[in-house]
């Protein structure tokens, strides 16, 4: 069917003894009582949290258990530089293959098993390390476990939500990675460095338990044809006695449609009618690692010693304003939207990043970061692709953020031993720039249901 009379089919649906019009994206509301707050909601929210914990606990091990292991085991800083840094090849592996895995197995039902899988055998593995190999193996395994996590947790959460709690409850469990890099630094000031991998692995027991009770993606399960299974996900998730045929209805519709379009294939993205949704997923990835988050995360102790601030100290300090952060984050998000509060704390961390290079000069980053920059981009992502294109785009854009998650670490130390002041000048003004590319090219999503969304920017309904 060619896209015209794809249209022509979406904007009207014929229904027993009536027609329901779709105003160019299915019905304008799903139902008061389909848009509220159940436990199966909560209770997926939170296991999904618990993998977005776990990751940013992945990425916060490796700063405060350095000196230990190095003195334990005995490795060269050569060495424990190879460890710190094999966790970004895992996760660009993940990445790539994150899309697509989940499109074919499933959000929930499989994706999630082998990403917690992947990541209590990393755990496991650094605990009982003797030398640097069963080490660089288990980091191995963390990273692609966390890669897997990039793409499919806020793509569950935001096929899960209604739309009008997709954006806070998204954020609020994206925005767990950079809290629990904080709680990483926190806890392993004070104990040591195998007993750190012990308490990484208690997220991802809650979560191994958690997958057992939580239903697959309702979406995903439409888009396979899963039809009986479907209705039965969506109405545990909307509540027993929530009437969802509207819901269901718009979702069936516009599943059964978009899947007249050819077969989804990578090339396919860079197809016109795509462009503006491929910049705007891959910008956003770059704009959030080159707002240099990796640099402050992974070598966190060299900047405080660098400032003359005793590491303790600084974690404190830098951890107090995640909470907060986040919560205001989850707030806000659905009052102004992604696209505004996405600008605000991109403009936030470029201050931030400017006031840290003016401390090295003359000798407030994180909080932005958890407020918006950590979680929104990913919610976007999630948002803008059709269900056809989504494991594509995904795998696209969850390589290219961990791709530039390497350059930043890689490149860190290089920069920092040119100039400390003039590292974080760039990344400010990295973020400057940010903010520009948010203003001319990122779309607004709060208030619509996915299906609008995607048909609207690509076009599908024109």
């Amino acid at each position: 069917m060619e896209d015209e009379e794809l249209a022509k089919s979406l904007l009207v649906t014929q229904q027993p003894g009536n027609i329901r019009i779709s105003n160019g994206f299915g019905s304008n509301d799903t139902g008061a009582s389909a848009s509220g707050v159940t436990t199966v909601l909560l209770l997926s929210a939170f296991v999904t949290a618990c993998s977005a914990f776990a990751g940013g606990f992945v990425a916060g091990y490796s700063a405060p258990a350095e000196s230990g292991i190095i003195d334990d085991l005995g490795l060269s800083v050569a060495e424990y530089s190879v460890f710190g840094s094999i966790m970004t090849i895992g996760g660009m592996i993940g990445a790539v293959i994150s899309g697509k895995l989940a499109d074919i197995i499933g959000r929930k039902n499989q994706t999630m098993w082998i990403l917690d899988i992947f990541y209590i055998m990393g755990w496991l593995a650094i605990y009982f390390a003797k030398g640097a190999w069963l080490l660089d193996l288990g980091r191995l395994s963390l990273g692609f476990g966390f890669g897997l996590t990039c793409y499919v947790v806020p793509t569950y959460l935001s096929e899960i939500t209604p739309k009008n709690l997709r954006g806070g409850i998204t954020s609020v469990c994206m925005a767990m990675m950079p809290l629990s890099v904080s709680v990483a630094y926190l806890i392993g000031s004070v104990i040591n460095w195998r007993a750190l991998a012990l308490i990484g692995a208690i997220p991802c027991l809650l979560l191994l338990f958690g997958l057992f009770f939580i239903p697959e993606s309702p979406r995903w399960l439409a888009k396979i044809g899963r039809e009986k299974e479907f209705e039965a996900a969506l109405q545990r998730l909307r509540g027993k006695n929530v009437n969802i045929s509207d819901e269901a209805a718009d979702i069936k519709d516009y599943t059964e449609n978009i899947q007249k379009i050819p077969e989804d294939k990578i090339l396919d993205l860079f197809q016109q009618k795509y462009a503006h949704l491929l910049i705007v997923g891959i910008g956003l990835m770059v704009l959030q690692q080159f707002g240099g988050l990796n640099g402050y995360a992974y070598y966190m102790n060299e900047i405080f010693e660098l400032a003359g601030v005793p590491s303790i100290t600084g974690f404190i300090v830098v951890s107090i304003p995640q909470i907060p952060a986040i919560t205001l984050g989850s707030i806000l998000i659905e009052k102004f939207g992604r696209r505004t509060l996405l600008m605000v704390t991109v403009t936030g961390e470029c201050l931030g990043c400017f006031l840290t290079g003016l401390s090295f000069v003359l000798q407030v980053f994180e909080a932005f970061y958890s407020l918006g920059v950590g979680s929104i981009p990913w919610i976007i992502i999630s948002e803008i692709f059709p269900i056809t294109k989504k494991g594509s785009a995904g795998s696209i854009c969850n390589a290219v953020n961990w791709f530039c998650n390497w350059l930043v670490s890689f490149t860190f130390n290089f920069l920092v031993e040119w100039s400390p002041a003039g590292t974080f000048f760039i990344y400010g003004s990295m973020s400057f720039l940010g903010v520009l590319f948010i203003a001319k090219l990122v779309p607004e999503t709060k208030g619509r249901t996915l299906e609008e969304i995607q048909a609207s920017l690509t076009h599908i309904l024109q």
